[in-house]
This record gives structure tokens, C-alpha cells and sequence, in this order.
């Protein structure tokens, strides 16, 4: 590992008030505590449900492994796309899959109560509301099979803390631990992983698309642009624009044969590089990053969005585009779950980390970027988008 662990800003604390409440919380932990408080909760009809759903969230968290090997079990046994064609009974499932129907019941059953697929008459099973969106979007379906190498990797948490870049999910992602992984990586990693991160980045980028508005730019710089998905969609979705890539030499020569395929060689130039030893290429009045900060450690993060500022001329815009912490501030518990996925995820990748959007927008600010702001957008749990500009 070439860069340490960063450790995140956390809300200050102190005073009167902060004594006060830990008072205030030290009373109700008791009470949560109380064997007699929850014999009277769960007897009590207006408190009943408070501690039903208490209980009821504390399973969840115990049976969460479970659940996401159901879902990966459908997945390898294509079970969402099967059953999107037509709904079928255990005896036909069993027949397509190879699988003694005993077992096989007891992971339809198992999908229904997660509400992957539900049941239809005359004993058939089809697809749940939550089975839908598997059955219709590949990039989920990827990513829950790439999730197996995160999940080997925690098999033991406590020995993954100790020691989280000597596993599959660190194999996996050569660049973000190694930071001349393009000189010896073998070009099947980087191809895998472009692959991937092109599956999966469709939710991301219909997020900036229907968010941003790009008429009043010329030229797009993407930085770290992967296979290009983005660019392309980008160019279809605004014809005036031209669109420069910037990536590491191995991927860039992957995202030449996509561009190529979708018809944008005309609309679309290519230039090889390492952001980490590397200056920009200048002359874009827009410079994207989507999904490649959180990637990084600050030690590379901080010192990249002094490139994109000075690549940038006066008056440039730069728009980072990701998946961010919940804000320390009150009432923005809402994303916490996915929180708790890519504090991990990203451990395991390398030294990169989960920021949130305050985060963030100092460490533009720092580097010069004036009228920093967040864009709103419908789901922020696939990505934030964050606007700043060099004026």
C-alpha cells in the first residue's frame, strides 16, 4: 500500500449542551436496557410497535448475509431474467435450473419473503417488485456477483481490519492500490474492471444527465473515464459538445473500441495519462470526475483537483459526480445503510474512502474553486453531484 489510511471529519462536540444530552442518553439507554421496560413496551399497545420495529431491524441486521446470498443464488441461477419471460411453477424452475425441488423451494420461498418474486396462480412463481430491476438492468446483476469478493474478504472483520489489501476486492482494483499498476498489471485486470464499472455506471449517469444542464459548454474533459460509457451517453445526450477521455494508456485502449462501436470517433479524442504523475490536458471549459475520488486517498485527491483548477480557464466549471457520506447534520440519517456498504467496499478496494458532501467541498475550496455548490438530484443514493468554478 503506497498511501495511509485517511481518517474522516467528524462533528466537533463539547459543552454544556453536549453534556447534557449524553445525560439524557445515558437515561434512555438504561431504559432500553430495562427487562421490565420491554415486558411493559410489548404489552402496551402504543409502544408495541416501537419495539416490534426495533426487533425487527436488529434481525435484519443478523439475517443481512443471508439475504444477499439469496439474491446472489437467483443471480447465478438466472432466475430474474427466466422468470421475466414468463412465470413458472417449482417443478418447471427446477427442470431449467438442475435442482432438486426441496432445495430449490426453499429459495424461491426465501425470494418471495424478500419480495424478489412473489407467487401468481396455480402455484407459480414470477418476479417481486424488488426482482424486477434484476431482471431489466444488468449492472445490478454485476455488481451483486463482483459483491462475492467483498464478502470472502470479511469473512473474518476483525482480521480484515488488521490486513484489508491482501484480498480478492484489492486484486480486483490494481490502480488503487498501486500506483504503477499500469506498467506491470496484467491488461486482463484492467479490462474486467472497466467492464464493470461500464455495466454499472448506468443509474450514475442518467443521475447527471437529467440533473446538470450542459448547453453552455464547448468541451467536456472526463477524467478517469473508464470505457467511456459516460462520455458516450454524454455525447448523445448533447450533440455540441466535444468530449475528451483521460485515463491510464491500458483502459483508454478499451474505451477506444466502445467509442468506436457506438459511432463517436468524430466527437471523442483520447488522452493517455496518470492523474497521479501527470498534468491535465487544458483547453475543456468543463471537467467531469464520476466515481474516482472516493477511489483515493486525500493524499491523491487533494493534489488532482489542483490539476482539474489549473486545467481549467477562467470561467471553467468542474462537476464531481458520486456516491457521498450522509451529512453530520441533523436529520440526515436517510442514506446511513449505504453508508456502512462503502465505508467497507472502499476499504477493501484500497485507501480510498467515503467523503461527505461538506468534505468535499472544502478541499475545492482550498484549491481555489469559487461558487461551490450541491446539485439536487432525484436519487442520491446511486451519486451527489457537486459544481464548482474557476472564476
Amino acid at each position: 500500500m503506497t498511501h495511509p489510511l485517511d481518517l474522516a471529519t467528524l462533528p466537533a462536540s463539547g459543552g454544556a449542551v453536549s453534556r447534557w444530552r449524553d445525560r439524557l442518553l445515558a437515561v434512555l439507554e438504561g431504559w432500553y436496557a430495562s427487562p421490565t421496560l420491554y415486558r411493559w413496551s410489548i404489552a402496551t399497545p402504543i409502544t408495541r410497535w416501537v419495539t416490534q420495529r426495533r426487533t425487527q431491524q436488529l434481525f435484519d441486521l443478523m439475517s443481512g448475509f443471508v439475504h444477499t446470498q439469496v439474491v446472489l443464488g437467483c443471480v447465478r441461477l438466472n432466475l430474474f431474467k427466466m422468470l421475466h419471460q414468463a412465470p413458472a411453477n417449482l417443478q418447471q424452475i427446477a427442470q431449467r435450473v438442475q435442482m432438486p425441488e426441496p432445495a430449490l423451494q426453499r429459495l424461491l420461498l426465501s425470494a418471495v419473503a424478500l419480495k424478489l418474486l412473489e407467487f401468481r396462480g396455480e402455484f407459480r412463481f414470477g418476479l417481486g417488485p424488488l426482482g424486477v430491476p434484476l431482471a431489466t438492468h444488468d449492472g445490478i446483476a454485476a455488481m451483486i456477483e463482483h459483491n462475492h469478493l467483498l464478502y470472502e474478504d470479511m469473512n473474518d472483520p476483525v482480521g480484515f481490519l488488521h490486513d484489508a489489501w491482501q484480498g480478492a476486492m484489492a486484486s480486483y482494483w490494481p490502480y488503487a492500490h498501486d500506483a504503477k499498476a499500469e506498467q506491470h498489471a496484467a491488461a486482463e485486470k484492467f479490462s474486467r474492471y472497466s467492464d464493470l464499472m461500464a455495466a454499472s455506471q448506468g443509474f450514475v449517469v442518467q443521475e447527471i444527465l437529467s440533473t446538470y444542464a450542459f448547453e453552455p459548454h464547448q468541451s467536456v474533459l472526463d477524467v478517469g473515464s473508464g470505457k467511456g460509457r459516460f462520455a458516450c451517453d454524454l455525447a448523445e445526450h448533447a450533440p455540441h459538445l466535444k468530449i475528451q477521455l483521460f485515463d491510464l494508456p491500458p483502459v483508454l485502449s478499451l474505451a477506444q473500441g466502445n467509442v468506436s462501436q457506438r459511432g463517436m470517433q468524430a466527437r471523442i479524442s483520447f488522452s493517455p495519462g496518470s492523474f497521479l504523475h501527470d498534468e491535465l490536458p487544458a483547453g475543456a471549459d468543463l471537467i467531469t470526475l464520476v466515481r474516482v475520488a472516493h477511489d483515493h486517498p486525500d493524499g491523491v485527491v487533494k493534489p488532482l483537483l489542483q490539476k482539474i483548477y489549473n486545467a481549467l480557464p477562467p470561467g471553467g466549471t468542474f462537476l464531481l459526480a458520486e456516491p457521498m457520506a450522509q451529512s453530520f447534520s441533523p436529520g440526515s440519517a436517510a442514506g446511513a445503510q449505504a453508508d456502512a456498504y462503502f465505508h467497507f467496499y472502499l476499504l477493501a478496494m484500497g485507501a480510498g474512502r467515503l467523503r461527505a458532501p461538506e468534505e468535499l467541498m472544502q478541499m475545492m475550496q482550498a484549491v481555489g474553486f469559487k461558487q461551490i455548490q450541491r446539485l439536487s438530484n432525484a436519487m442520491p443514493i446511486h451519486a451527489q453531484l457537486i459544481l464548482g468554478r474557476k472564476v
